[in-house]
């Protein structure tokens, strides 16, 4: 079964201690919540449920994580560190209230920065999580050591979680797979009168079925309503000869892959035929351009001129790749202009996508990860409904995954 194991959290401790030096940092907190936890969960394998967390790493010492008294034994069962500690500022997350736990056993930031400056004086402190944090609680952070001077080190986190290990990649792979699952159980069973909602609770329980840790979301929409670009399902009802646009992201361990890739309720046009054809056609060019050393620019440039030379560079409207690991979308995201360059384990989606198009709106989302020889793909079915679409013109699974749709 796929997972990281403690000794991974151990290296990625002393890789940020590294880049830590490095910026003449002795500490360095990372936060995070149950809706942005990625680097929280990168450092310590904790996912706060409700509630704030963090994870204090000093230059010397064991790291100390931070939780809030609800969430604590589940802290303890998840984190891969023992030592932790809980403040009062890390409660419910979506309640300004103060909330009364009488049996917490509660500590401060001040006293524990005050414990790591005795053995290695503390001058300035990073933060990695800023973006997701509140202003009242960055201001008690700030308050809770005198003289040091706190700096943004998120750009830190960023650069760690950029290339990925066997472990994470064998975690994004069963993401993938799981993905799959969902994704068939849709194309098997979509119809006409049924709704959107109705369409997305196949994906929903194959995936959860298939012992998906979460799915953070289903983007759908049928008919006109594809034009919306990331829609949630709803209640309409989706009509014979509508295209449906969907996406599953489904999360394992923490890391999430994504598949999407266009399919029809009941009759094809010739017109929606053509459309898919662009997508599964400017992928090919993506994925042409993936590999080690290739400029990431150049990926996005070869997309551009092929949809610029089929005259549909209106509804052309982002970048057709960006990274993915714990979050759906992460750095890499590039645009023509990148000077970045593949590097091998890094984990990526090509997101080809065309909007607003009189024949449809649609997206091919498939996630990769770079090898010495280019790439492999993590979706075993995005590849085959590729193949099959170009060698028959339909969305056909395999015969044992319900045949052609």
């Amino acid at each position: 079964m796929a997972s990281i194991p403690v000794e991974e959290y151990r290296a990625r401790a002393d890789r940020l201690r590294a880049l830590m030096r490095e910026k003449g940092l002795q500490a360095c907190l990372i936060y995070g919540d149950e809706y942005r936890k990625e680097n929280l969960r990168y450092m310590s394998n904790y996912w706060p449920l409700f509630e704030r967390g963090a994870v204090l790493l000093p230059l010397v010492g064991e790291p100390i994580v931070i939780a809030a008294p609800e969430g604590e034994l589940m802290c303890r069962e998840m984190t891969a560190w023992s030592d932790v500690r809980l403040l009062p500022q890390f409660t419910c997350v979506t309640v300004p209230d103060e909330i009364e736990y009488p049996q917490a056993n509660y500590t401060s930031l001040k006293a524990i920065l005050a414990e790591i400056n005795e053995a290695n004086p503390l001058h300035a402190i990073g933060i990695a999580g800023l973006d997701a944090m509140s202003a009242s609680l960055l201001a008690t952070i700030e308050g809770s050591a005198e003289g040091v001077e706190w700096i943004d080190a998120g750009e830190l986190l960023f650069r760690l979680r950029m290339t990925k290990t066997e472990h994470e990649i064998a975690c994004l792979k069963e993401a993938a797979r799981i993905a799959d699952e969902g994704y068939k159980a849709m194309i098997r069973n979509v119809r006409p009168g049924m709704t959107e909602l109705e369409l997305s609770a196949y994906a929903y329980m194959e995936c959860t079925k298939a012992c998906a840790e979460f799915v953070p979301f289903i983007v759908m929409a049928s008919g006109e309503r594809v034009n919306t670009i990331i829609g949630r399902p709803t209640r309409k009802v989706i009509q014979d000869g509508e295209m449906i646009m969907t996406a599953i992201a489904v999360q394992y361990e923490g890391y999430v892959a994504t598949v999407g890739f266009p399919f029809v309720a009941g009759q094809m046009s010739e017109e929606q035929r053509a459309f898919i054809s662009l997508l599964v056609e400017a992928e090919d060019i993506a994925l042409s351009r993936l590999g080690p050393g290739n400029a990431m620019s150049g990926l996005v440039a070869a997309v551009k001129a092929y949809f610029a030379d089929k005259g549909v560079t209106a509804y052309d409207l982002y970048p057709p790749l960006h990274g993915c690991g714990l979050a759906e979308a992460e750095s890499p995201y590039p645009d023509e202009n990148s000077a970045a360059r593949f590097e091998v384990g890094m984990t990526v989606n090509t997101d080809i996508s065309l909007f607003g198009h009189p024949h449809g709106s649609n997206r091919v989302e498939e996630s990769l990860v770079v090898t010495e020889d280019g790439y492999e793909s993590m979706s075993a079915l995005v590849r085959q409904l590729s193949r099959t679409w170009k060698e028959r013109g339909v969305v056909a699974l395999a015969p044992e995954d319900g045949g052609a749709a």
